[in-house]
């Protein structure tokens, strides 16, 4: 598990400018705002809902309101930044927020904003596995992101991290264990799948963001082990000490439900998709955990150390 130093006495503290969060409330931006701030390095976030950062805001960190479909609010927030974390993303967006709008158009509105105010250091999150012909459209769309940041003469990063512990592994499954005593899976949920923690994720965007020169240019991050979704389920349900009981959406059910849902909730029917797209038609295994963890002196969040903590927080009062 990656931890945050400790706060840098004033002497101790980065010379260097103004780091852009865009996204600053997500799961991913809050966790990079916490580790910068801990090392004294000046933030400003870009939400679209300012309220959300009021903590924040108290902590320091210049909140700017605005958003990825707004090109104006992106030209205003990269004025005087040095260095852009672009970690904001539309995978369960709609109508305005929807994928094609803040995934490809917006970041490429960001990237042109960046350009113009000539921030030093661009460092893009994108998706593990993204490739042109991916069958899921998001994932298509965060590969030609990364080749238009490559190709912007900005002095990029990409990050391609597995599915966010936070969302997929709790939000969308172990939640529903705690709260409702079973998990609630698309078809039979025994394709083995990677994890990781978004600390762990932010730990690296930290490094990429301030070391000079950039520590890597394309970094693959992922944790140890595979595990299906009802095998989280099962996690959830013995670490709580309940009997572990789930029910499956029929996978033909699924698809038909996300024809239905696309006109009307194009990230409903998105998750709907991924869930229910024959596990050969995109392989979700991350074998490069160990690797990280020698070549870079860190130890990766476990899927049951997340599964214990969450299970924690919902018995404390």
């Amino acid at each position: 598990m990656i931890q945050n130093p400790p706060m840098n006495t004033p002497a101790d503290r980065p010379s260097g400018g103004l780091v852009l969060v865009v996204g600053i409330t997500g799961v991913l931006g809050r966790q990079v705002t916490d580790a910068l701030l801990a090392r004294g390095v000046a933030v400003r976030g870009l939400t679209r809902d300012p309220p959300r950062a009021a903590e924040l805001a108290a902590r320091g960190v210049e909140v700017v309101g605005g958003d990825l479909t707004d090109p104006a609010s992106l030209v205003r927030a990269c004025q005087g930044a040095e260095r852009v974390l672009a970690s904001a993303h539309g995978l369960l967006g709609r109508g305005r927020y929807r994928s094609e709008w803040v995934d490809d158009i917006g970041h490429r509105a960001l990237i042109a904003a960046a350009q113009a105010a000539g921030v030093r250091r661009f460092v893009y999150v994108s998706g593990y596995g993204a490739r042109a012909d991916h069958p899921i459209d998001f994932f298509a769309t965060k590969h030609r992101v990364e080749q238009a940041v490559l190709a912007s003469g900005l002095d990029a990063v990409v990050l391609r991290p597995t599915a966010f512990m936070e969302q997929h592994v709790h939000l969308f499954n172990g939640k529903t264990v705690l709260d409702k005593g079973k998990a609630m899976l698309v078809g039979p949920g025994d394709k083995p799948r990677n994890f990781v923690a978004a600390r762990d994720v932010a730990h690296f965007a930290v490094r990429a963001l301030l070391e000079d020169p950039a520590p890597f240019r394309r970094l693959d991050i992922g944790s140890p082990g595979h595990y299906s979704n009802a095998e989280v389920a099962a996690l959830y349900a013995r670490e709580a000490g309940i009997a572990p009981r789930a029910s499956h959406l029929p996978l033909a059910l699924a698809r038909a439900l996300a024809v239905l849902a696309r006109p009307l909730h194009p990230g409903v029917a998105r998750v709907l998709r991924i869930m229910s797209t024959p596990p050969e038609a995109f392989d979700e295994h991350f074998h490069g955990a160990e690797a990280l963890e020698r070549e870079h002196g860190v130890r990766l969040t476990r899927v049951e150390e997340f599964v214990r903590e969450r299970v924690a927080e919902h018995r404390a009062p």
